[in-house]
């Protein structure tokens, strides 16, 4: 089983959607992947309630897919996340390349970068979708390399 990281800020709403999402319709897809999600600065997030943003929640129940229970809280990301992981992607390359280049300069250029807004710029109907459509063409191409 290989592993997937996806990264955001806070690891409340997109990293937390994609992760979840992913593991949820990589079986049907025969993508022996399992994903995962971390957050490059939790100290950002400090509005962030409970374990995880009501509007992915929202979504993820939306879809018929069932919260972990009990649902895990944010957890930022270490070196080890890093170098356990078969494929890194950061959910908005315009916000996470700086976090990255600052706190893993390492990895800023062995990582995919995705470009999906953060609530401060982009109503979570549009920007939920733009991690659902990203879900399902990086699925359909781990499904191509099996």
């Amino acid at each position: 089983m290989k592993r997937l990281l996806f990264l955001c800020t806070g690891n409340y709403y997109r990293s937390r959607y994609a992760e979840l999402l992913f593991n949820a319709l990589a079986p049907a897809a025969a993508v022996p992947w399992q994903a995962d999600s971390r957050g490059l600065n939790l100290g950002a997030g400090i509005a962030n309630i409970g374990p995880l943003s009501r509007f992915a929640a929202q979504r993820l129940e939306q879809r018929g897919i069932a919260l972990p229970s009990p649902p895990r809280f944010p957890q930022q990301v270490t070196e080890t996340d890093l170098v356990t992981a078969d494929l890194v992607i950061a959910l908005k390359e315009a916000e996470h390349r700086p976090l990255l280049a600052a706190n893993f300069s390492g990895w800023v250029d062995r990582i995919e970068y995705w470009g999906v807004h953060d609530l401060d710029q982009a109503p979570p109907q549009r920007a939920l979708a733009d991690i659902e459509a990203n879900v399902d063409q990086l699925l359909a191409r781990l499904a191509a390399v099996r």
